[in-house]
């Protein structure tokens, strides 16, 4: 019974309650599981914190440096995504890694990388080394992409897997909050990004210093966490593994859980010696989806917003300090959208998630590419041409770009990444993972860098293309994506 007063449990929370009285887990266990999965789970996240850090911590500094070293619009593409060339390589050697190493040791060395890179990108000599800088950065955060969504979903009951997966996007967009958060306020006591702000430093390098901060919690972090289960059968380390298991899902019968992963992991040794290999293009077709998840994530366009989003503003009227704050702001929004997306995924479902989102990105991004085609070219003193809107298309610019950041945010952000850290069989998880990872910030990278070019050709242009592309997601979602709701990570093939 409900004692009097007392806010009485929805259908979804008694459901997956029973679920767990099944399995032999009393009330304080299942509340104790919950806590301490959960725990680990944003432990591990964190990794996504320091990923949209140090994404979006350039964001505030792109048009001070580019002054600084006197970059042309090709050179400032290219700094700014060359960490993403990085992430890439670090995507693609973290699966191989996390076999041979462990996850937790992964998440040590990403947290390294990420505090040689802060320091050394803050203080640069030039371009050429800041560039090397943000490539050691970006291997850690290509690491760190593969290795959070892998680990969260080996931890996590399936039950509430989806929740729990969802924040390594919740932690990727807090992540882009503190750095655009940390940018405003250091131009604000600076009084511009490029003005000095310590110790004879202007503020767009301690922009990029302050990341040290949170690399060292993350690598502190790390240190605590256990091992990854399915990783400890791998390596036939049972014992470890049960404990894991006992103390983090509340597995009445973890003898028969190892069995199960231990089966899984042997039939697919037998229908696949060579892994993520497959006979559609060399791959698997599952390892496709996956690589096609992490590209149409891309190619929607939505990092053109949090890397060149204040320059985006100051194209509507805005100035830098004004810009700043609305970057903020358009984060907040993401961060808020987020945290529905975790609260509708294990309800809703994966698949209808997508769908709505690509719908709602599709008619924002369209309605982006009309406005700006009323945008009028104004060339600057120093010679350099930018566009501007005058209301009320600016007005509804801006509209349009929220609306953007609100589908993504509740849908494709967080959905990708609970798909891509539950959606492939245990044996070639870490493997396919980080094959799909390494395609996403392929396309990031292209859609970055080429953001800059199209943008001078037209943002209509540019934008008309980024619609296209979110059309084409709603396509693919429909046509090759399956629903993995509630499924055991064992029952994945």
């Amino acid at each position: 019974m409900t004692r009097p007063g007392a806010r009485r449990p929805s259908a979804a929370a008694s459901a997956r309650r029973d679920v767990a009285y099944a399995r032999g887990m009393t009330e304080t266990t299942y509340r104790r599981v919950n806590a301490r999965v959960t725990g680990i789970a944003i432990a591990a996240a964190l990794g996504g914190f320091l990923f949209g850090f140090d994404t979006a911590v350039i964001n505030g500094g792109v048009d001070a440096l580019a002054g600084e070293f006197a970059l042309s619009a090709a050179l400032k593409g290219f700094a700014v995504s060359s960490a993403l060339l990085g992430c890439a390589v670090g995507a693609w050697f973290a699966g191989s890694l996390a076999n041979r190493w462990g996850r937790v040791p992964v998440m040590l060395v990403a947290a390294v990388l990420f505090l040689v890179s802060a320091i050394g990108s803050g203080l640069a000599f030039g371009v050429v080394d800041l560039i090397v800088w943000r490539v050691i950065g970006g291997l850690g955060v290509g690491a760190a992409s593969v290795i959070a969504p892998a680990y969260i979903a080996e931890v996590s009951p399936a039950q509430i897997r989806g929740r729990l997966g969802s924040l390594q996007q919740l932690a990727i967009v807090s992540g882009i909050f503190a750095a655009l958060l940390s940018n405003a306020l250091l131009a604000w006591l600076s009084g511009g990004a490029a003005e000095v702000l310590w110790l004879g430093l202007p503020a767009w390098r301690w922009m990029f210093m302050i990341e040290a901060i949170p690399a060292v919690v993350y690598g502190l972090m790390s240190l605590r966490l256990p091992e990854s289960p399915r990783y400890l059968v791998l390596r036939g380390d049972y014992d470890k593994a049960s404990q894991v298991l006992l103390d983090f899902t509340g597995a009445k019968d973890v003898n028969l859980k190892i069995q199960q992963i231990r089966d899984s992991l042997e039939s697919e040794q037998r229908e696949s010696v060579r892994d993520i290999l497959g006979p559609v293009l060399g791959l698997k077709p599952i390892v496709w989806v996956g690589i096609l998840l992490s590209v149409f994530q891309q190619f929607v366009g939505i990092n053109v917003i949090f890397y060149y989003s204040t320059t985006l503003w100051r194209s509507v009227g805005f100035d830098e300090s004004s810009a700043l704050l609305t970057s903020v702001i358009t984060s907040v929004t993401n961060i808020v959208v987020t945290i529905v997306a975790i609260l509708l995924v294990d309800r809703v479902g994966r698949r209808r998630l997508l769908v709505a989102g690509s719908i709602i990105m599709t008619i924002a991004l369209a309605t982006m590419a009309v406005a700006f085609s009323f945008a009028q070219l104004v060339t600057a003193d120093d010679g350099t041409t930018s566009a501007t809107l005058e209301a009320p298309w600016s007005i509804i610019a801006l509209l349009a770009a929220n609306l953007f950041v609100v589908g993504f945010g509740a849908t494709w952000g967080p959905i990708v990444w609970v798909l891509l850290g539950e959606m492939f069989p245990n044996r070639i998880r870490a493997s396919a993972l980080a094959v799909a990872a390494a395609a996403q910030w392929i396309a990031n990278f292209a859609i970055s860098t080429t953001f800059p070019v199209m943008s001078a050709i037209s943002l209509s242009f540019a934008y008309g293309f980024y619609a296209l592309c979110a059309a084409g997601s709603l396509v693919f979602v429909l046509w090759k994506v399956r629903e993995t709701k509630g499924m055991e990570l064992e029952d994945m093939h």
